[in-house]
């Protein structure tokens, strides 16, 4: 199962926070051998300020070796670093929580700015203290600190670029912590200021436009971090579907990420008995089918074969020998494994479908033996 792993081509678009669930994940799977995912925990961490998490998979990596001292600098330094921007942003933050000016405080940005500093003495340097503060917080494992902080500065900062980068930690922080319901709010957010970004580009705009590749490389980053949320929250699968249909972000991931077809897929399957479903949702496979033919020369693995024998080729045995190894892979992915019984069952229930309406009569015995074929198989 290890060469449908898509670990090593999903983590390159997530922050190395987001990369860590991934990687605890391998040590489970056995796909891979675990000093090896245990090396590549400890280059991640040794990046970060979770000092004593570093430590500890420094010790698993190179047992018996004396812990560099360059660890006991860096503790002293974070918690230094934590105590100084701790002070600088409780200022604000002291100013801020005062239920009077959080009930004075407006949609207008540049209005609170100038309430704040006429009668507060708030100045921008003491609002991008938060900004600072929340960045640390998140660089010391500390999510739920990170996620507030990072808040409060952006209901004040004006500051674009400080703000975007807020947004995705924010985003980053809700996921760690599992707040799927924020985390959801904080993502479609972010797609709406990704694709208002910038004005949109006529179909002959060159692929080497700056403002092009900047707008598709935040989406690529979109697409990987929004797997975490769409396969935990409660609707996410069928939302799941509704975006990545959608004209913008079905390119996207033609272009620059086909192995996101597998999730694509697996919500298709997954969503087929939904309650309520959308007509997009409703219809959603017949669209698929044809996606996966197309970028087939791009990216296969036993999950999108599965959906192509069962409805291009109308092949009930070959689809039934790809659901039995896409029943592995799903068993094996980060984001599908909790799905991996509602995934079988909805995958036997479309060959019976697609068995049924492709037969005008049916013999009752070959019903029992594709029954049994499905079944006992798995």
């Amino acid at each position: 199962m290890a060469e449908w792993d898509l670990s090593q081509r999903i983590i390159p678009y997530l922050d190395r926070h987001l990369a860590f669930p991934l990687l605890a994940y391998l040590t489970e799977t056995g796909l891979f051998p675990a000093e090896e995912v245990q090396a590549a925990q400890y280059e991640l961490a040794r990046k970060t300020n979770m000092v004593d998490y570093a430590v500890n998979l420094f010790e698993s990596v190179y047992p018996g070796k004396e812990i560099p001292a360059e660890f006991n600098e860096k503790r002293k330094e974070a918690l230094l670093t934590n105590e100084r921007l701790q002070q600088d942003a409780q200022a604000v933050l002291h100013v801020i929580e005062n239920p009077d000016v959080a009930q004075a405080l407006r949609q207008d940005k540049n209005q609170n700015l100038q309430y704040l500093k006429e009668n507060y003495n708030v100045n921008l340097e003491q609002i991008t203290a938060l900004y600072n503060f929340g960045q640390f917080q998140y660089t010391v494992g500390n999510y739920s600190g990170a996620t507030d902080y990072l808040y409060h500065f952006r209901i004040l900062s004006t500051d674009a670029d400080l703000n975007t980068s807020a947004h995705w930690g924010k985003l980053s922080s809700d996921i760690l912590i599992g707040k799927w319901d924020v985390a959801l709010e904080e993502l479609n957010s972010l797609r709406d200021a990704i694709d208002s970004r910038s004005t949109p580009l006529p179909a002959s705009a060159s692929a080497a436009d700056p403002a092009a590749l900047g707008q598709l490389h935040a989406r690529t980053w979109w697409l990987h971090w929004s797997l975490f949320i769409y396969f935990n929250h409660d609707q996410g699968r069928t939302l799941l579907l509704e975006t990545f249909l959608s004209p913008t972000y079905l390119n996207t991931i033609q272009t620059s990420c086909p192995w996101i077809l597998r999730y694509l897929v697996v919500s298709s399957i997954l969503s087929r008995k939904a309650p309520s479903p959308s007509s997009r949702v409703r219809h959603s496979i017949r669209e698929i089918v044809k996606i996966v033919q197309m970028e087939e020369y791009q990216y296969t693995d036993p999950v999108t074969t599965f959906l192509k024998e069962l409805y291009v080729e109308f092949d009930f045995e070959a689809a039934q020998k790809a659901l039995t190894e896409a029943e592995k892979v799903v068993a094996n992915d980060f984001f599908l494994d909790n799905f991996g019984d509602e995934f079988m069952d909805n995958a036997r229930y479309l060959i019976s479908e697609a068995y049924c309406r492709i037969h005008q009569r049916i013999d009752i015995g070959c019903v029992i033996w594709l029954g049994m074929q499905l079944w006992d198989g798995f």
